[in-house]
């Protein structure tokens, strides 16, 4: 799917922003699509290099079905090089190895092991869900007839086609915001910024429910100035869209720096509410009140949180059984 064929046996991606220019027998910067004489191919569609339960709290989505589990998916490779890569293992095993591992399974399959395992919800997860699009487009569209929702958690690196195309089955994604700085995309992702701000502009007016997720770096983005960029932008999307920020740990290419303190997450929780953000919650930070779910208006606690599991749970459908506003989210149908 999305791509165009040019002169001299070249083709143009168009499933991500890097839209690779790709030669005859190579592969785009994700490692998984491949020019086989003219016509694109994903080497993806069916290997799975990873299927698990997952509690929703953990893609981290808090407002949709909360508590429930969510049968989850990976491919290897990823368009992105993050040097603070979690899953570096399976991301960037095509681009270091040029190895495509996984279990082959069918769309039909995964969705049985969703119903089978009383998931409520697939997410396509672990590496990057765009790289392994097709695959997810047949899963996406067998899962919303079988009444099961779909979530991508997602760079938000594709293009205006993919985004489009998924539409039709995608529910929700939870969309790292990794910086408000071009030059961070470019020097520690390999990436830019932009794509994702349309990308998450472009999920909102479809109608898809967003979550966004920021990892705080010591020294890299953990800048107050930007922290309150970041803000202002979720802000921009809508007061109640959920801002999760969370710690982090050395990971991968980047070993030299501590783990974010958690007095930097306090501050930076601080200037989302401070920006008028209704729901900012810490990642990575076990035992934090600031996992709960507040009402808006009477700050009653909505879903009470110890770690994935839920310890209250106080709404009436999606109202707040004190006051009746309305929680935003998706938490039926």
């Amino acid at each position: 799917m999305l791509y165009e064929k040019l002169d001299g046996g070249h083709v143009r991606c168009a499933l991500c922003s890097h839209r690779c220019k790709i030669a005859p027998e190579k592969r785009g910067l994700c490692g998984v699509r491949e020019n086989r004489e003219g016509m694109l191919y994903t080497l993806v569609y069916g290997p799975v290099i990873a299927a698990s339960v997952d509690p929703i709290e953990k893609k981290p989505i808090y407002h949709l079905y909360p508590g429930s589990e969510s049968y989850s998916i990976a491919a290897v490779g990823c368009n992105f090089s993050c040097s603070f890569c979690q899953n570096h293992e399976i991301s960037q095993m095509p681009r270091e190895s040029g190895r495509i591992a996984g279990r082959e399974m069918t769309p039909r399959e995964v969705v049985k092991g969703a119903i089978d395992s009383s998931s409520k919800s697939i997410s396509y997860t672990y590496t990057e869900p765009t790289v392994f699009f097709e695959f997810a487009h047949d899963t996406g569209r067998i899962a919303r007839e079988e009444g099961l929702k779909n979530i991508f958690v997602t760079n938000g690196f594709m293009t205006e086609e993919a985004l489009e195309a998924a539409s039709a089955w995608l529910d929700a994604a939870n969309v790292d915001l990794k910086s408000f700085r071009d030059d961070f995309y470019k020097r520690h992702c390999g990436a830019r910024l932009e794509p994702v701000l349309q990308t998450l502009r472009g999920m909102k007016k479809r109608g898809i429910w967003v979550e966004v997720t920021t990892l705080v770096i010591p020294t890299l983005n953990d800048d107050e100035g930007e922290l309150r960029e970041i803000a202002a932008f979720v802000l921009s999307l809508g007061d109640d869209v959920p801002w999760h920020v969370s710690r982090f740990f050395p990971r991968y290419s980047v070993q030299s720096l501590p783990p974010t303190p958690a007095k930097i997450i306090d501050r930076a929780l601080e200037i989302g509410r401070k920006a008028g953000l209704k729901h900012v919650y810490s990642g990575n930070v076990p035992g934090s009140e600031s996992d709960n779910t507040y009402c808006s208006s009477c700050k009653n606690l909505l879903i009470g949180r110890q770690g994935y599991a839920i310890r209250a749970y106080n709404l009436a459908g999606s109202r707040c059984n004190h006051c009746g506003t309305e929680l935003a989210g998706i938490f039926s149908g």
